[in-house]
């Protein structure tokens, strides 16, 4: 069977006036996990949502790695839900995001504040009731992340009918963000919405998650594997 790695982003800038770049914790998490794929397969096709921190956190992975370079195929099925669009729809004041989280950011309990913002404006864009306030929709994001996954998975059952290659199975990179894994995860395990929103929490950055696929088959092997940072020392693992 082939293999397909979802590969998260590193640590992004949060309460930054640009969040889509990585910071510093972010780069060197991406480092690390290249030197730990030092002991895996080197892939064989490179995939990345077209985001800046998805193109930083495999730049960064490959200055780990140090092994073969495969060509990158950029697909923006495998970008991250529009946050700020999702957050100034709960709430306008969200339109200026770096101000806001940077005030959030000056209180005692920052995460936990955030967090609770986070979830009213998440819950409000899932529910269905609002779609129209929304540049996507819920429903068209799953749809675009699922189609991403299959549209890989099809041109390389198609690639393999046409040179019969059976003897040799792919291994595939993706480099991606948690909301676009979490529903993938949701659509191969037949998960509820609120399961998708309880996996996507739990996603730590540059943690990966192993897909196998065959003609018939479509599965997870493993998901939000991050021991290449608990190697590190538990400072490194993050999950924003």
């Amino acid at each position: 069977m082939a293999a397909i790695y979802l590969i998260r982003h590193g640590q992004a800038s949060f309460g930054s006036a640009d969040y889509d770049q990585l910071s510093d914790m972010g780069s060197e998490q991406s480092k690390l996990l290249g030197k730990f794929w030092q002991s895996m397969p080197a892939p064989d096709k490179v995939y990345a949502g077209d985001l800046l921190r998805h193109g930083q956190t495999l730049e960064q992975f490959l200055l780990g790695y140090q092994g073969k370079e495969s060509s990158v195929i950029l697909h923006s099925g495998f970008n991250e839900f529009d946050h700020v669009d999702m957050l100034t729809c709960y709430d306008e004041k969200w339109k200026s995001f770096a101000q806001m989280s940077t005030l959030i950011g000056q209180q005692p309990d920052a995460n936990k504040t955030f967090q609770k913002e986070f979830s009213q404006a998440i819950n409000r864009w899932i529910c269905g009731e609002n779609d129209s306030d929304y540049k996507e929709t819920w429903g068209q994001f799953k749809k675009r992340c699922v189609d991403a996954l299959h549209d890989v998975i099809n041109q390389e059952l198609t690639s393999k009918r046409m040179v019969d290659d059976s003897g040799h199975a792919q291994d595939i990179c993706i480099f991606t963000s948690g909301g676009t894994i979490s529903v993938i995860v949701q659509h191969i395990l037949g998960l509820t919405d609120e399961k998708a929103l309880i996996v996507n929490q739990q996603l730590r950055n540059t943690s990966v998650t192993k897909l196998l696929f065959s003609e018939n088959n479509l599965s997870i092997d493993y998901l939000n594997n991050y021991s290449h940072l608990a190697h590190a020392g538990a400072d490194w693992i993050t999950f924003r």
